[in-house]
């Protein structure tokens, strides 16, 4: 039985493929925001809870290589947003708030840093809903390239739900809070994107990502979290709802990101114990929520007023 397992009774716990899309997946190695697992984990999560209208739209955007996978391609917005062409996407990953403020508002928060506003991930989820929108209108739409909308919006619901994703502007999320992690370097940024997940996975499941979300999806549906799903689910209105989960980012890095760390200390079990399932959580919600979208994105629900009017 996995850690997690044991966590769950002790304690609460487009039309068309751009050809950067295809080279990314050769030519770059590297990922940022969670880690590949904790977006993998995510989309994973949510493909399997997509209704059958849902599930074949997201199988008719993916390219046939990876076999209907979203999880294939959802660490691909790291993996590119250096790249020339897509280099206006990198504010896109992250809200920067003002320090010690710990609260979330989007004209205040929301925009890159030259001042454009709508350019945070709060604003990335709302854009790409709302592109993924027209896709019912059919292939004579060309103003969206829909694969990418799809594969942008997979992406920033992972990242809006990790915690230092919605940090401090001082620090950078945490990137400029230097300390060891265990025996090596790293900082708190990378600790709550990485560490944490690969920690648990060293420690708990033989490495093996497919125990841990096992893991995940049983504390959702009959575990410590069930009672919680409908209302992980509220959303009266898709152009609002990432609103809230940037507000519960900004919480939990308040809480329990920050909270009791200097730079320059070691962080170690007790602080990993008791953050590793507010992680484990967070990545729940994160999947539970995008299907969510996609199902209404792609469903009989009526979202047009949300299209018209972006």
């Amino acid at each position: 039985m996995g850690r997690f397992g044991v966590l769950e009774r002790l304690s609460p716990f487009g039309f068309f493929l751009s050809v950067g899309l295809v080279l990314v997946l050769v030519l770059v190695p590297g990922a940022l925001g969670w880690s590949k697992e904790g977006h993998m984990m995510t989309c994973r999560i949510a493909q399997s809870l997509l209704e059958p209208e849902a599930a074949h739209a997201v199988e008719n955007l993916l390219p046939p290589h990876v076999n209907g996978d979203l999880s294939a391609l959802c660490v691909w917005p790291d993996q590119i947003r250096h790249w020339y062409k897509y280099r206006w996407t990198s504010s896109l990953h992250f809200i920067d708030t003002p320090d010690e403020a710990c609260t979330f508002e989007f004209s205040r928060d929301c925009h890159d840093p030259h001042g454009l506003k709508n350019m945070c991930v709060v604003g990335a989820i709302q854009n790409f809903t709302s592109q993924l929108l027209h896709y019912r209108e059919g292939t004579a739409d060309r103003r969206y390239n829909m694969t990418e909308a799809l594969l942008f919006l997979s992406h920033f619901m992972g990242d809006v739900h990790q915690p230092m994703h919605v940090g401090f502007t001082s620090d950078l999320g945490g990137n400029t809070i230097e300390l060891r992690w265990f025996k090596h370097k790293s900082n708190l940024h990378h600790v709550w994107d990485r560490e944490i997940i690969l920690t648990a996975l060293a420690d708990y499941y033989e490495k093996d990502m497919e125990l841990l979300q096992q893991d995940i999806v049983t504390n959702f549906t009959d575990g410590i979290w069930c009672n919680d799903v409908s209302s992980w689910k509220d959303c009266n209105s898709l152009s609002t709802c990432s609103n809230k989960y940037a507000t519960e980012s900004i919480n939990l890095a308040c809480k329990w990101g920050y909270k009791g760390v200097k730079a320059g200390e070691t962080l170690a079990d007790d602080y990993f114990e008791s953050r590793m399932p507010i992680v484990m959580k967070r990545i729940a919600q994160a999947g539970v929520r995008l299907a969510m979208i996609l199902n209404r994105v792609f469903g009989d629900s009526d979202e047009g007023e949300y299209a018209s009017a972006t």
